[in-house]
């Protein structure tokens, strides 16, 4: 359960319009609190402020008036910059960009503020009226008089919100073109995929190259299409348990499934009995999202780059920036035991087998997917010699280092094929110092 919760939150705040919609319901309560503070007394202590000059109900009315129509206003060229803003990203950077942009912090709480203040604004001028008004309920008709009402306090508040709705205008305005910078979308990317496989792959410098055995068993199949977003191992686990079981995983979070495609392989128990309780283990959808899923990152940053190595972008150095910081999350995977502990404390009774991730699978689906378009660039292709060079430095296991060896000679042997001439002669010059400086056993230390 606390882990649907936290995938819940996630998406929540993935929603463009979770934030503004909070916002307007605090906008609202913060209204009629200030108003029930102005009707109780509590706004005598300004008349004691010689410098605050009390409004009038029309001053007053006109005021908040003019506030609602300009946050209102501001609000949609917000959302319309952030619009075109969205769109220029996902058709330079891809589409698969589109969720970072749309979890934006920055762009939802900056909506959200105009948001919130046009509905305080109107419930506190519903409040306001003058003398001469006629009477708008049975209580106020049996009165002798109709005195007029404008709420101090509730206006001041309204006046700190629109200081503040300034100074977000201001931000926002200078956040949107700091944010579809490449470096940035690239650098927030990268950072990302670093928590992430802190995050799964908690053990470092501490190799376990065993993986457990798959079990023999049935087959449980999926119910349905799509790709896997979430995957509960702990009700997987106490579901194991309770049955006496042994769950074998055959797919991996971010893996696409259909009807009748296994998910698992089950041991000590009929499928058909667990079916269902198996099922709400499993979150599929549309669309991966990075939860529970380091690789769909590293897509990401592969996308960007061939995107940017491709004919009609002809952009080396964008692609350079991403094999940086796919060099450090090299690194960082690299030096870390890829099996991952369920169960806590390196259980080897536990009844959840995940399907294992192997080292050279990162690399296949990283330097390996970006392989073919670097190799076009002599730039680019030195680049990747040298961030595959300094991505094993800090890698202890001599078998990862002949992995990542391994790619920079498939790199050099793909660049023979396309490139020639002096730009051929670089990148064999690259190359040589790569040999040089990495033997085939692991890393020569200088």
């Amino acid at each position: 359960m606390p882990t649907e919760i936290k995938y819940f939150w996630a998406r929540l705040n993935a929603n463009y319009w979770f934030w503004p919609a909070l916002f307007s319901v605090t906008g609202a309560l913060l209204a009629f609190g200030m108003i029930w503070l102005d009707r109780n007394g509590f706004a005598e202590f300004l008349n004691d402020i010689g410098w605050l000059v009390p409004a009038r109900p029309s001053g007053a009315s006109n005021m908040l008036g003019v506030m609602a129509a300009s946050m209102i206003g501001v609000a949609s060229t917000v959302f319309s910059i952030t619009i075109a803003a969205v769109a220029y990203a996902s058709g330079n950077y891809g589409p698969r960009l589109l969720t970072n942009f749309m979890e934006d912090r920055g762009n939802q709480l900056s909506l959200a503020t105009f948001i919130g203040s046009f509905v305080y604004a109107l419930v506190v001028m519903r409040s306001v009226r003058t003398e001469n008004e006629t009477a708008s309920s049975v209580a106020d008709a049996a009165a002798t008089t109709l005195p007029g009402f404008t709420p101090q306090l509730s206006l001041l508040v309204a006046y700190v919100l629109m200081a503040l709705c300034v100074a977000v205008l201001v931000y926002f305005l200078n956040h949107i073109p700091s944010s579809i910078r490449i470096n940035k979308v690239l650098e927030g990317i990268g950072e990302r995929l670093l928590e992430a496989v802190r995050d799964t792959y908690p053990v470092e410098d501490s190799l376990r190259d065993a993986v457990r055995p798959h079990c023999e068993g049935k087959d449980l199949g999926s119910w349905g299409t799509g790709y896997v977003q979430l995957i509960d191992f702990d009700d997987l686990e106490k579901l194991a348990r309770e049955h006496d079981a042994t769950f074998s995983l055959t797919v991996r979070t971010g893996d696409f499934v259909h009807r009748d495609l296994p998910l698992m392989r089950v041991s000590g128990v009929d499928p058909k009995d667990i079916e269902d309780e198996v099922r709400r283990c499993y979150t599929l959808g549309p669309t991966r999202t990075p939860e529970q899923d380091p690789q769909f990152l590293i897509d990401e940053l592969v996308e960007i780059g061939l995107r940017a190595l491709s004919p009609g972008i002809n952009d080396p150095f964008t692609a350079i920036t991403a094999l940086h910081w796919l060099g450090a999350a090299t690194a960082e995977i690299g030096r870390r035991d890829l099996r991952k502990d369920l169960c806590g404390n390196g259980a080897e009774d536990c009844p959840v087998i995940p399907c294992p991730d192997d080292f050279s699978h990162f690399i296949e689906r990283g330097f390996g997917s970006l392989r073919s378009g670097v190799a076009t660039s002599p730039n680019a292709a030195v680049v990747m010699l040298e961030t595959i060079e300094n991505a094993a430095r800090p890698i202890q296991h001599p078998g990862r280092v002949t992995m990542l060896r391994q790619e920079a000679e498939k790199l050099i042997e793909q660049a023979r094929l396309v490139l020639s001439g002096p730009d051929l002669e670089t990148v064999e010059a690259r190359y040589s110092a790569f040999d040089e400086a990495m033997p085939v056993r692991g890393v020569r230390v200088a």
